[in-house]
């Protein structure tokens, strides 16, 4: 049981880290679509605010990588401790 447990929390963790990827960069183009339409603004914004979505996508990929490494560190002290409560 224990094991499908862990496939859940694991699926949940990409299910989530999906969707937090890909939002900036559907806000920012949402965000272009309501320039053109509503202000006018050339087709070109489109391109900004491609690379805007892209690089809070990867901020949100950087933080989270830092996230999962940190706690690989910690969980790795707790085995060197003899404290594994995952066994």
């Amino acid at each position: 049981m224990r094991q499908w447990t862990d496939i859940l929390k694991q699926i949940s963790m990409l299910t989530q880290f999906g969707l937090s990827f890909i939002t900036p960069l559907l806000l920012c183009l949402g965000i272009c679509y309501l320039l053109c339409t509503r202000a006018g603004v050339g087709g070109w914004v489109y391109l900004i605010g491609f690379f805007f979505g892209l690089g809070g996508s990867f901020t949100v990929a950087w933080k989270w990588y830092r996230q999962v490494q940190k706690k690989e560190k910690t969980s790795g002290r707790a085995k060197v401790r003899g404290y594994n409560r995952h066994d």
